[in-house]
């Protein structure tokens, strides 16, 4: 199984770099693609990661792709075995959620889409939820804490 980050960011912020550390550690690099990667100094940053095409995941020719977007129907467990490629748009939400992944992925490349709920997530959590319901367990057994306030001593 393929996790795909198309990176849609204009570089790689410090952000994008934690959370993409750790993908790499939830999924494995050898099952780690980024893609959309123009810069040089990036895609040598990202190498120790995954695996880096400057294309984008649409150039690629991947035949059994499931793009995570808002606007599908939930992901299931059974998805493991219709997809070997999970693809998630790189991209710091906004709130409220504009559609970006649809506007940049979903409206120019052809494939199957899935949701993981209602909830903008960041990359790194989308990946775990993702990862999670296919190694078997459904969304609806999963919890979540929305909005978590933390406290910090001085």
């Amino acid at each position: 199984m393929k996790f795909v980050i198309e990176h849609l960011e204009q570089k790689l912020y410090p952000w994008c770099l934690l959370e993409y550390t750790h993908i790499s550690k939830i999924v494995g690099k050898k099952h780690l693609l980024f893609t959309h990667v123009s810069s040089k100094q990036d895609q040598l940053i990202l190498r120790k990661l995954g695996d880096v095409d400057a294309r984008s995941v649409k150039d690629l020719g991947f035949s059994q792709v499931c793009l995570l977007d808002f606007n599908a129907p939930l992901l299931h467990p059974s998805d493991a075995s219709t997809f070997d490629t999970f693809v998630f748009g790189g991209i710091l939400g906004q709130h409220p959620p504009e559609g970006r992944t649809t506007k940049f992925l979903r409206d120019q490349f052809s494939c199957a889409t899935r949701s993981l709920g209602e909830k903008q997530m960041s990359t790194d959590t989308a990946v775990l939820v993702a990862k999670t319901i296919l190694d078997g367990s459904p969304f609806s057994k999963l919890s979540f804490i929305d909005e978590p306030e933390m406290l910090l001593k001085k």
